[in-house]
């Protein structure tokens, strides 16, 4: 059986009406699947799971198109429908996983019978139905869909409020000083002799790192981080206050416990264990950091005794460029964003022995939007598309979006790279450059794992701590001289990266990790802690408080700013945003089998590919790992990574 390729980018790029009806029709299919499953006879198992896999998966596409539209698309009336189509496909959702008659027939399968990948996403359903609360009272399961309807509503305010809220600095061309040429070109001043410069991070980044004014840089830090202030106040207290009701009328202490209850964590105490040593293995290299910037900046300011939270990108270049021998100036000529674009495609093509053949015959909710058929020799392995630039109304930071779940034989795998880089012609940092190789590895992973044969447990369906493994492990890969050598070319010249640079580049990725470390792990234990106690504590003094134990780091609270009111990944990841730090030890520890045989090496990608990225949410994720590594993982590679070891 050959499978069906959706074009789903299609439908966000019609009128908001057709997108309704898609809900509408999506809905109405869902509840039919879920009838048939309830008319079956006894004993017809193989049945019962197609017709309930067939329900979840048309909701779940449904979701994915709503969510994406809601972040990206143009038309505010379309942002509305999609909003509304979200809140609708979630209650239905909400309603099935109560449903203890659908429930027991599920729970009445031979589990004996089954294959290990059907066995295991079927244990995993049961335990999401007991989650929601099917085995409750009536009068409880109704409050449970109501607190989640809620939270819905609550997460899209909270997104939308960040989103939308996109503060501008107005400052002389004099101040622009230290800033490279590009970047001045592409802001002229207005009618009135000012700059204005965004919150936006292709506006913010360079500002922030290459500005002298110290000035200018603190108006921006803070505009940056007063975004969605005073919006989220009420919608923040309100999502912690109704996420900590569910979690106790479903019997958890708290919706840390209850959120990472199917995480790879287990437990709240555990991702709290993992936090913790995460702070004293950072301290005295954070510390050693910040040692070498204040020394740096008493030689422009005497008498200095701290680096305030605006000047660490600017002093941490300085250091590089100076005593690392890194110009990043230098560098960002060898990174026009086509380049980097075809770069990612060209390096991942050659690893895992795929092609990327462009689409323009498609339409899409954009004209930026490129859309690309991934194959492997001629047969397809899914679309990709890249919607890479910002614009108004935009998500404004960096995220791949599933779009259509693949399963075997019936429907081809979509997803979505949305980022905000600088357009064609454009020039990145490198940091920016590993934002797109770890993204496009969340990418890869949604594909690669979508040939599974359940909805269920096709795409990046593994526990949610394990979910950005493969980014944090592909963002490597532009550190590699000869990766670099493959696409990094001067935009003007056509000079190939000289490997005096890409050595600097490498020496100087080691200053400021400390400090970069900690900060992940301060953030960590914020998404935690806000989720860990109960309700009515004052976000901002428990962010205060928490930045107190993790000093120094690259602060983020000070007087008169919120930066929990734009923190967005309270809502995705809501207690869970250790995740990063969790993926990153265990992609250190991947990164052992490649550094044995180079980066580029097809036998090792080939490897990873089929027992790490292709079984998708169909097996535990340490056991993944497991069978890749030959042994568990352990914490010994990012230690030495650390320690520059």
């Amino acid at each position: 059986m050959t499978a069906r390729l959706q074009k789903a980018a299609s439908l966000l790029a019609s009128p908001p009406a057709h997108f309704k009806a898609a809900c509408d029709d999506a809905l109405e299919r869902a509840r039919d699947a879920v009838a048939e499953l309830g008319r079956l006879p006894a004993g017809d198992d193989r049945g019962r799971l197609e017709r309930y896999d067939e329900a979840t998966t048309l909701l779940a596409n449904a979701q994915a198109r709503a969510g994406l539209a809601r972040e990206v698309h143009p038309d505010a009336a379309f942002r509305q429908a999609a909003e509304a189509c979200e809140q609708r496909l979630e209650a239905l959702s909400l309603e099935l996983s109560q449903d203890r008659g659908l429930y027991d027939a599920l729970a009445s399968v031979d589990v004996k019978a089954l294959e290990p990948v059907t066995a295991h996403w079927l244990s995993k359903t049961l335990l999401e139905f007991r989650r929601a609360g099917v085995d409750r009272d009536e009068a409880t399961r109704a409050r449970v869909r109501a607190l989640n309807e809620a939270l819905v509503k609550l997460g899209q305010a909270f997104g939308r409020n960040i989103r939308d809220d996109v503060r501008t600095v107005r400052v002389p061309p004099a101040e622009l000083e230290g800033l490279p040429k590009d970047w001045r070109d592409a802001h002229p001043p207005g009618a009135d002799g000012l700059v204005s410069i965004t919150t936006n991070p292709p506006d913010a980044l360079p500002v922030m790192t290459y500005a002298r004014s110290a000035s200018l840089k603190e108006a921006l830090w803070r505009a940056s981080r007063t975004r969605a202030f005073p919006a989220n106040v009420e919608v923040l207290r309100e999502l912690l206050a109704r996420r900590h009701e569910l979690a106790t009328l479903l019997g958890y202490a708290t919706w840390a416990d209850h959120a990472l209850e199917t995480k790879m964590a287990k437990s709240a105490r555990h991702a709290a264990d993992f936090i913790e040593q995460g702070r004293v293995t950072t301290e005295a290299r954070a510390r050693a950091d910040m040692a070498t910037l204040l020394a740096r900046k008493q030689r422009d300011v005497p008498g200095a005794s701290r680096v305030e939270p605006w000047e660490q990108d600017f002093y941490e270049d300085r250091v590089r460029a100076e005593q690392l021998g890194l110009d990043s100036q230098a560098l960002r000529p060898y990174f026009e964003y086509g380049r980097v674009k075809r770069g990612v495609m060209d390096v991942t093509a050659r690893l895992f022995g795929v092609r990327y053949v462009r689409r323009i015959d498609e339409p899409a909710w954009h004209p930026d939007v490129e859309t690309y058929d991934l194959f492997e020799g001629e047969t397809l392995v899914g679309r990709l598309h890249l919607d890479m630039h910002p614009r108004e109304n935009k998500y404004k930071h960096a995220a791949q979006f599933g779009l259509t779940v693949g399963r075997e034989g019936r429907e081809v795998p979509e997803a979505v790279l949305v980022c905000n880089f600088p357009g064609p012609g454009g020039l990145l940092q490198h940091g920016e450059v590993e934002t797109f190789f770890h993204e496009f590895g969340h990418l890869l992973h949604e594909l690669f794992a979508g040939r599974q044969p359940w909805g269920g447990v096709s795409g990046i369906r593994t526990e949610w701590d394990f979910v950005e493994v493969p980014s944090m492990l592909l963002q490597e890969w532009p550190l590699d001289p000869e990766v670099l050598s493959a696409f990094a070319r001067h935009h003007e010249t056509g000079e190939v990266i000289p490997p005096t640079l890409v050595k600097a580049l490498k020496a100087s990725k080691g200053f400021g990790l400390g400090l970069s470390m900690r900060r992940q792990f301060f953030l960590s234990a914020v998404s935690l802690e806000y989720h860990a106690r109960a309700p009515g504590f004052d976000t901002g003094q428990v962010l205060a408080e928490l930045q107190a134990r993790f000093e120094p780091f690259r602060l983020e609270h000070v007087e008169g700013t919120h930066f929990e009111l734009g923190f967005g990944h309270l809502d995705g990841y809501s207690a869970a945003y250790y995740t990063y730090q969790w993926s990153t030890v265990i992609a250190k520890d991947l990164l052992t089998r490649f550094a044995e045989r180079g980066l580029l090496d097809p036998g090792v990608a080939a490897e990873y590919r089929r027992k790490v990225l292709e079984p998708g949410g169909s097996r535990e994720a340490a056991a993944l790992v497991r069978d890749f590594l030959g042994r568990p993982y352990r914490f010994d590679a990012f230690q030495a990574w650390l320690e520059g070891r």
